[in-house]
């Protein structure tokens, strides 16, 4: 599936790519400044969560409350050196939790990612739209 929208519209971005029943492990891939950040917000906003989100690139998992007592993690793991270190964080605890899982720079842990997943690719558009693809 492929989105073309701009940051105005992203929480329509946000519901259609939740209306297409992805997996619950979510992988965003895209440059610095692209928009994962933002979209993930986006996507825990249109899960029910009413807490300000932030990026966890300090802390790695941020962790947020959803509608129907269920959670969503967002990792970033740009500052991870090691595979090893997100073991040792118990990441695969959450990854196999049933819950949500949206992970930004997941490349740097390729053997913990669980074989049904998700990847959504963001790009910026010459226009300064954004385009999203799903698979």
């Amino acid at each position: 599936m492929e989105i073309i929208f701009s940051l105005e519209e992203i929480g329509q971005a946000a519901q259609q790519v939740l209306m297409q029943n992805p997996h619950k492990v979510i992988l965003f891939n895209g440059h610095m400044g692209a928009g994962k950040t933002t979209l993930i917000k986006s996507l825990a906003k249109q899960l029910g969560v009413t807490d300000a989100t932030s990026s966890p690139t300090f802390s790695l998992v941020n962790e947020y409350e959803a509608a129907h007592g269920h959670k969503v993690f967002h990792f970033d793991v740009y500052r991870l050196k090691t595979e090893s270190e997100a073991y040792d964080m118990g990441m695969d605890d959450y990854l196999y939790s049933g819950e949500w899982c949206f992970i930004e720079w997941a490349e740097k842990i390729p053997t913990l990612i669980p074989q049904q997943h998700s990847v959504i690719t963001i790009s910026v558009l010459a226009d300064g739209n954004r385009k999203l693809v799903l698979s």
